[in-house]
């Protein structure tokens, strides 16, 4: 598959859902990348808190998108200008260079798209377990997850089409769609995640949870059933 070459402006993209508390951090940490020129776009699934409010300031773009990561992203990235998109989750923080070494990956390397490793805060022994085998199991694969913040050439996600309609492993079909193209470029670089789910739900609960729905998915049950677990 041939895909044109991008010239390295980014789309950063943050698909939202009532994340006043956490949503204010991220955009901060990406404000050098919009004074280097990259934009910034939230698409929010409709909360009910100040998501929106706090992030109009601190972004280029405010959309509002039916809900579900997949929409919200497909949203933003229909109204994205940028040559290369760039999907992060709310709860992240990326490095401050992180844009330059997105270009400086692209314009070395004849694949298109990538992603980082993750790490998730604090200094929790089991939690670094858990990022280790996320990282390994990704470069085995060739498979990334959303936590990972994946990037990707603006003209090989137009090429796939980009997310599939599904309320759940879009970050998995995604990855599938890519790897039509080639394996993903495993950054060693971190980007950091919280740990809130793990911590909301348990360690222990949370991995067999994330083994099970992604064994499900593999074996040809439907994500929206599958979404339906999930939720619980």
């Amino acid at each position: 598959m041939a895909v044109a070459a991008e010239t390295g402006r980014l789309s950063i993209i943050v698909p939202t859902l009532n994340e006043a508390g956490t949503i204010k951090m991220l955009l901060t940490t990406l404000q050098p990348m919009r004074m280097r020129g990259h934009e910034v776009i939230v698409a929010d699934g409709g909360s009910a808190d100040e998501t929106a409010g706090i992030s109009l300031p601190l972004a280029d773009h405010v959309i509002d998108s039916p809900r579900g990561r997949a929409r919200q992203m497909q949203s933003g990235a229909a109204i994205a200008s940028g040559d290369i998109l760039w999907f992060l989750h709310a709860d992240s923080h990326p490095p401050v260079n992180s844009d330059r070494i997105i270009q400086d990956t692209l314009q070395a390397n004849s694949r298109h798209w990538g992603r980082f490793d993750v790490r998730f805060s604090g200094n929790g022994l089991r939690m670094g377990i858990v990022a280790t085998g996320i990282n390994l199991r990704s470069r085995i694969t060739g498979i990334a997850t959303g936590d990972q913040g994946i990037f990707v050439s603006r003209a090989l996600f137009d090429s796939i089409s980009g997310f599939p309609d599904i309320p759940l492993m879009e970050d998995i079909a995604l990855s599938k769609r890519l790897k039509q193209h080639s394996r993903p470029v495993c950054l060693h670089t971190r980007l950091m995640t919280s740990p809130r789910r793990w911590q909301q739900y348990g360690y222990l609960r949370t991995v067999l949870l994330m083994w099970a729905l992604r064994l499900g998915y593999f074996l040809g049950i439907p994500p929206a059933e599958l979404a339906r677990h999930y939720a619980q």
